[in-house]
């Protein structure tokens, strides 16, 4: 055993593995009655999403939105037109409270991005409406996203349907356990 864990090292500093090799190598030496093949996968899992976090962040950026404004506007242009949603939707959509939806609304009104309106069917709510500058700024950002999240898998020999299969058994298999 002392053998292969000196490989799997060996194969890291070598440049034949990354950071997560070396962390489930460290792990098997201190405590080999533990099975920690699971960290092989959430471990890179992890890694991935925080690198995507920020490259997201920075796609976003580029055309002056953050995180969370791409994720509201987005949420009514996926819709079509006339990219208009109730509240609601807007908040089980971005996964939000009513009271932080409310603050992100308050801002993007603020910035041009969005208007709200009475609902016609049902005037105790509010029917939220992209504007043409708020339309701009996310289908720029999406062009800009689609760019960056291509470039992240470029050169890499992926079995694509594959991979996504097997993502979406782990998704589908976490949101079940919810």
């Amino acid at each position: 055993m002392d053998r292969e864990m000196r490989a799997d090292q060996g194969a890291v500093s070598a440049g034949g593995g990354d950071e997560v090799d070396e962390l489930v190598a460290d792990w098997r030496r201190e405590r080999p009655e533990l099975d920690v093949s699971s960290l092989e996968i959430w471990s890179r899992i992890s890694r991935l999403a925080a690198a995507l976090v920020k490259e997201r962040a920075e796609a976003y950026a580029g055309h002056g939105l953050t995180v969370w404004e791409f994720d509201v506007l987005s949420a009514l242009r996926k819709l079509g037109a006339p990219y208009r949603a109730g509240v609601g939707h807007l908040i089980r959509d971005n996964r939000v409270t009513s009271g932080t939806m409310t603050n992100r609304l308050d801002h993007l009104a603020g910035r041009g991005m969005i208007t709200r309106h009475a609902d016609p069917h049902d005037l105790r709510s509010r029917m939220v409406e992209l504007t043409p500058l708020g339309l701009e700024h996310v289908d720029a950002a999406i062009e800009s996203l689609v760019v960056v999240e291509s470039r992240m898998l470029a050169g890499l020999d992926l079995d694509r349907e594959g991979l996504v299969g097997q993502l979406r058994l782990l998704l589908t298999a976490q949101e079940k356990i919810r």
